[in-house]
């Protein structure tokens, strides 16, 4: 078709990342919209930054909860918006391959060819990619190794472990924790011995700066929340070992799974996991030391990958790119679900 454009997207809990062959690039946005009543006020970026701010008639949420569709109308109105942005004018019958969850029904199913072709986006193409697979082929793994290989992919609400062998995935695991676990439980520690409430915006950037899960130097910083038993505004000096016991809370459940899930691996592939090392990426590795830290306790070694958050979208690049890889995307039609 003479306007196709052809588009890799990836619906993150966190963000939206889309990678559009036309121009050769990747964009990445927060994956939040803002609304009062029926009205949409801002959407991305602007969306995330009234983030815990905004008034209590304004609602500020993700489309997305655990790596899964939960709002269809709002998640189509935000990558409608980032299309926009990326391609002033959009293409009749575009072409997208989205990253999916594994095992999904036919209804989740459905919720992606709508998002695709709805109000804003229609007769679009879509192609369906399996987020292991997308996440393998980023960091450069043989999917058609028969000795097999695992794949962990750290994102903001979500951990899925997936081990892949001869072009397949036969078994996948996956946990409610990351990053944004991580940050509310941050906050739980500080509540708990500082009777101070902080938001997870805050959080967050405490748990960026001070996060160490391995080299525990020690580390302050000041910052501002409300107090508990006054409800009044107040300065607070908070030590990095009561951020890191936040952190550690869910590491080492996220560990503790892992550890789970490799025994249940059949004995020769787990030899090979442990020589070749598993794969980890997505945006809550960027932790330091975090590879160091599960190697001691699960007793494998972890390949990181450089592209965090953006891994799945790097491997939909490919898929595009190559069309020996397009046997990995699998064609979506409504009138098959």
């Amino acid at each position: 078709m003479l306007f196709e454009k052809t588009y890799g997207i990836d619906l993150g809990s966190s963000s939206v990342k889309v990678y559009s062959l036309f121009k050769n690039k990747s964009y990445m946005e927060k994956n939040m919209i803002a609304s009062r009543g029926h009205k949409i006020i801002a959407v991305g970026n602007e969306a995330y930054e009234m983030f815990e701010k905004s008034p209590a008639e304004v609602a500020v949420c993700s489309p997305m909860s655990f790596g899964m569709i939960a709002n269809l109308e709002l998640q189509e109105i935000v990558l409608y918006s980032m299309i926009r942005r990326i391609d002033h004018i959009l293409g009749v019958g575009s072409v997208m391959f989205f990253t999916v969850p594994l095992d999904m029904t036919a209804v989740e199913k459905r919720a992606y060819f709508n998002v695709a072709n709805g109000y804003w986006l229609r007769k679009n193409r879509v192609y369906m990619v399996e987020s292991p697979i997308a996440d393998a082929l980023a960091m450069g793994v043989d999917l058609d190794d028969p000795t097999g290989n695992m794949v962990v992919n750290m994102g903001a609400q979500s951990t899925e472990m997936s081990i892949i062998t001869g072009g397949r995935i036969i078994i996948s695991k996956k946990i409610p924790i990351g990053g944004r676990q991580m940050n509310e439980s941050i906050c739980t520690e500080i509540r708990k011995r500082y009777n101070l409430q902080l938001g997870t915006r805050t959080a967050k950037r405490l748990k960026m700066v001070m996060g160490r899960l391995s080299d525990q130097r020690k580390g302050v910083r000041k910052v501002v929340g409300i107090d508990c038993i006054s409800g009044l505004p107040r300065e607070e000096v908070i030590s990095s070992y009561v951020v890191n016991d936040g952190i550690m809370n869910c590491v080492n459940e996220i560990a503790s799974e892992m550890k789970t899930f490799l025994e249940r691996i059949p004995p020769q592939i787990s030899y090979h996991i442990a020589k070749q090392g598993i794969y980890i990426t997505g945006g809550s590795t960027r932790l330091p030391y975090l590879d160091k830290y599960l190697a001691s306790y699960t007793g494998f070694t972890f390949n990181m990958s450089d592209f965090y958050e953006k891994s799945a979208v790097s491997g939909l690049e490919k898929i595009i790119k190559n069309k020996e890889l397009r046997k990995w995307a699998i064609p979506v039609k409504q009138r098959k679900l």
